[in-house]
C-alpha cells in the first residue's frame, strides 16, 4: 500500500503525534528520513529531534514542501489557526487530522478540494494497544482510507466507519479509556477498602479487565454469554451481578456515552 517516496509531516509533536511517529518507526512502515515534524514549541521539537532522529522542520512552509503526507496532530480548539496557516500552502497532499470534534466538511472549507483523511485514535497507542477510527472526505481516496488504514493498525487496531457515526466512536473508544480506568481504580479501591493493598488489588483488577477483553474479542462469545459461563446459579458471581443491576449502573453509562458524544459535536 505504501510507496518509496511517502514522506509524512506532522504538525504537532505531543503525545499523540510522538506515539504515532514511534509507530510508523519501530514498525518499519516508513524510514526515519521519510518523517518530518514541526512544533511551536521550540523545546518540544528540539527534544523530539534528539530522542527520535527525525527531521525537524523549523517552519510550517518546510515542513508542506517537504510532505506528501500531512498528519494535524494538534489539539481542536487550534484547528482554525493550523487550517489557515497551511490552506495556501496544500499541493496535493493527502491530510490526515486526528483533532477530535473536527469534521471532514469544516477542513474542507479551510481546504477547498483537498484529499482529507479523519482519524479517532485513543492513548493506548502510546503503548501499540490504540484504537482507531478513521473516516474519509469528499475527496479523499480509497487508496488515502486503505494508507491510513495501515498506519494506525501499527498502533493497535484500525477500522473505517461513516463519519456521521464518529462522535459515538470519540466516547466510547476516544474517550472511553478514562472510563475503564475510573472502573478499574474504583474496583481496587474497594479491595483496599475490605483488607488488601491498594497496589496488589490495582494488579489483580487490571489484569482481570485485560484478561476480560481479550476473552471478548478471541472466543467469539458474546458479553451476555461470558457472564453466563462465570456465573454460578445462587454463587459469588451472581450476588455482584445483581448489584449493577439494580443500581441500574446501564443507564449511568448510557448517560457517560451520549453527554460524551454530545460533547463531541459541539467541539466541532
Amino acid at each position: 500500500m505504501k510507496e518509496k517516496n511517502d514522506k509524512i509531516g506532522f504538525i504537532g509533536a505531543g503525545k499523540m503525534g510522538t506515539a504515532i511517529m514511534k509507530g510508523i518507526i519501530e514498525s518499519g512502515f516508513l524510514p526515519k528520513e521519510s518523517i518530518y515534524f514541526y512544533d511551536l514549541n521550540k523545546d518540544t521539537l528540539k527534544c523530539t529531534k534528539k530522542n527520535l532522529k527525525i527531521n525537524a522542520c523549523e517552519t510550517l512552509e518546510e515542513l508542506m514542501a517537504m510532505s506528501s503526507i500531512v498528519l494535524i496532530a494538534t489539539k481542536p480548539f487550534v484547528a482554525d489557526n493550523v487550517l489557515d496557516s497551511i490552506k495556501d500552502k496544500v499541493r496535493n497532499h493527502l491530510i490526515i487530522s486526528i483533532m477530535a470534534g473536527v469534521s471532514t466538511k469544516k477542513m474542507e472549507t479551510k481546504l477547498p478540494n483537498t484529499r482529507i483523511v479523519r482519524v479517532m485514535p485513543n492513548t493506548p497507542a502510546l503503548i501499540n494497544e490504540g484504537m482507531s477510527a478513521i473516516c474519509g472526505g469528499k475527496y479523499a481516496y480509497e487508496y488515502d482510507i486503505e494508507w491510513t488504514l495501515e498506519l494506525f493498525s501499527k498502533l493497535g487496531k484500525a477500522i473505517k466507519v461513516d463519519e456521521k457515526n464518529i462522535d459515538i466512536v470519540t466516547a466510547i473508544s476516544g474517550s472511553g479509556p478514562a472510563f475503564f480506568y475510573y472502573f478499574i481504580d474504583k474496583i481496587a479501591l474497594a479491595g483496599k477498602k475490605l483488607g488488601l493493598d491498594y497496589e496488589t488489588c490495582l494488579e489483580l483488577a487490571s489484569q482481570t479487565a485485560i484478561g476480560s477483553a481479550n476473552m471478548i474479542m478471541k472466543s467469539g462469545e458474546s458479553p451476555q454469554k461470558l457472564i453466563e459461563n462465570v456465573t454460578t446459579p445462587g454463587g459469588c458471581t451472581e450476588v455482584g451481578n445483581n448489584i449493577l443491576i439494580n443500581s441500574k449502573v446501564e443507564d449511568i453509562l448510557f448517560k457517560t456515552i451520549k453527554r460524551t458524544m454530545e460533547k463531541a459535536k459541539k467541539l466541532g
